[in-house]
């Protein structure tokens, strides 16, 4: 049976990710990152602020001693940070967009997939616990 720490952190990584998607969540890309400039326009602090995943992960990963999955857990969630920094200069700070950039914000995506992190994270919390 699966010990209940390791489905303690799983939900509250859970939750949190679900907060994430929450206040993500749009139509396209493009609506997505208008989201996120709105805190990041404000200041980058309240925009970091929104991520507690992030804040999660790096604290996971002091806590299992850095083992291996709870690095590859806090790396995938910086670059998950970074990149969506570096598209929000792009977009809204530099206005400097590549006509495939600009069709790719504006392609529709489906409802289910701010929540691809719920797949991709816990089997991560997981390892990094067994």
């Amino acid at each position: 049976m699966i010990d209940e720490l390791i489905l303690d952190y799983v939900f509250l990584f859970a939750f949190l990710e679900i907060y994430e998607a929450q206040w993500q969540k749009a139509d396209t890309l493009l609506g997505m990152l208008a989201r996120m400039y709105k805190h990041y326009s404000r200041s980058i602090f309240l925009f970091l602020i929104m991520h507690p995943t992030f804040y999660f992960a790096i604290g996971f990963m002091v806590l299992t001693g850095y083992n291996v999955y709870a690095i590859a857990l806090f790396s995938l969630k910086a670059l998950d940070v970074a990149f969506k920094i570096v598209l929000i200069k792009k977009v809204f700070i530099e206005k400097e967009l590549s006509s495939e950039l600009t069709l790719a914000l504006l392609t529709p995506i489906q409802k289910l997939s701010p929540y691809i992190g719920l797949i991709t994270y816990p089997p991560l919390i997981f390892l990094a616990l067994s």
